[in-house]
């Protein structure tokens, strides 16, 4: 039988820094076992996995128990990823196909997500790791090889890079407010802006698409917020345009908008009636709390709000109750079809017939055509945005 070594002679052994192939084993929803049987019963199943680990004869291979719920099979001299793939077929085909008994009544079957990597040190690990994380999405109880060109894997990675940048741009006030106009339908003349934000990675302006994610999860939307409230109302002194600017479930969780607002538009000479709050999907409901109060007392100091990306999954008409909002900003992907999607153009018409019950303007996002702007008119759509009318710019026309 093969020893066990623990979790400090694994870590020691990544100390070294060598080159080492890694078959890390995760056991799937081990925590239902331990809520279910009882921490008893789950500690019986890892020395059950124990043995039948330390019982297979992989040559060169030694087994660590990490913390958790993990086990570790390493080899410094097995370095090709097929033989790997064969140890983690022949454990998947075995613990799937058996029972662990744990006393004379209980058996149980369990089953290993399982990472396969190849590298050095805490890399080789983290990869692997990963491997089980990729994995997931989709099955468990199989193997999955550590690849650098994995779409999941390359989203880890590119969120890590966006969360570097947004701390720097943070740090170095470097969140450049874009502006695209608003055009009213009726008199074709720009009337308002969306205020979008920007980062500068080398040279080249990235909008939010690429970084909102990594900035939800380092906590600093208030800040891109922040930094774009003050742009904007320095930007639109001394005009008549309303302006709109994006706001998260941040933002009214730290609740400093209403002051933070206000100090901005007395420094610049703005009345709060031009300034549009655009309630972004990730602000689900309110409640008699915090966000209720904060967007009553909003409205009675005369900020307006919009509903962003309206008929999209989870923007729908209870929000119109819930919001009472000045604008609805049609979801994009209605706009994009409206000429040729018969659906889109129902869905549409509808919620522009119920806005305008409720007397709320319209705003249609993602006009590109004139065929489009055409249409839109027919539907009696108050406003109009897209790349037809005008890109998103760092400066307005005056």
């Amino acid at each position: 039988m093969k020893p066990l070594y623990n979790c400090a002679a694994f870590k020691a052994l990544l100390r070294e820094n060598v080159k080492m192939n890694l078959l890390l084993l995760d056991i799937d929803s081990f925590s239902n076992i331990n809520d279910s049987y009882g921490i008893e019963y789950g500690d019986l199943v890892f020395q059950k996995v124990e043995e039948i680990l330390r019982n297979y004869q992989f040559e060169s291979v030694a087994i660590y128990k990490l913390e958790s719920d993990e086990f570790a099979l390493i080899s410094k001299d097995i370095l090709d990823t097929d033989t790997f793939i064969e140890m983690a077929n022949q454990i998947s085909s075995f613990f799937n196909e058996s029972t662990i008994e744990l006393d004379d009544e209980l058996s149980i079957t369990i089953s290993f997500s399982m990472g396969i990597a190849l590298g050095k040190g805490l890399s080789v690990l983290n990869q692997a790791r990963l491997a089980i994380k990729d994995l997931r999405q989709h099955t468990r109880g199989t193997y999955k090889v550590y690849d650098l060109k994995s779409s999941y894997i390359r989203a880890i990675y590119d969120n890590v890079y966006w969360v570097n940048k947004i701390q720097e741009a943070v740090l170095e006030g470097n969140i450049i407010a874009f502006y695209q106009p608003i055009i009213n339908n009726k008199t074709k003349k720009i009337e308002k802006y969306e205020s979008l934000a920007r980062i500068d990675d080398d040279d080249e302006f990235v909008s939010p698409y690429h970084f909102m994610d990594a900035a939800k999860s380092t906590r600093l939307l208030s800040f891109i917020t922040k930094s774009m409230i003050k742009q904007a109302c320095k930007t639109f002194r001394g005009t008549e345009y309303e302006f709109s600017i994006n706001i998260t479930n941040d933002d009214l969780q730290l609740g400093y908008l209403e002051e933070y607002l206000l100090r901005n538009a007395a420094l610049y000479n703005i009345e709060p009636n031009r300034i549009v709050l655009e309630l972004l999907e990730d602000i689900l409901s309110l409640d008699a709390g915090i966000t209720l109060k904060q967007l009553d007392s909003l409205r009675e100091k005369g900020f307006k709000f919009a509903i962003d990306d309206f008929g999209s999954e989870s923007s729908n008409f209870s929000r119109l109750l819930e919001f009472q909002p000045h604008y609805l900003k049609i979801d994009g992907a209605f706009i994009k079809n409206i000429l040729t999607d018969e659906k889109s153009q129902i869905i549409t018409s509808g919620i522009v017939h119920i806005a305008n019950q409720m007397g709320i303007k319209t705003i249609a996002e993602y006009i590109h055509s004139e065929d489009v702007q055409k249409k839109i008119e027919e539907l009696g759509i108050d406003y109009s945005q897209g790349f037809i009318h005008g890109e998103p710019s760092r400066t307005i026309r005056r």
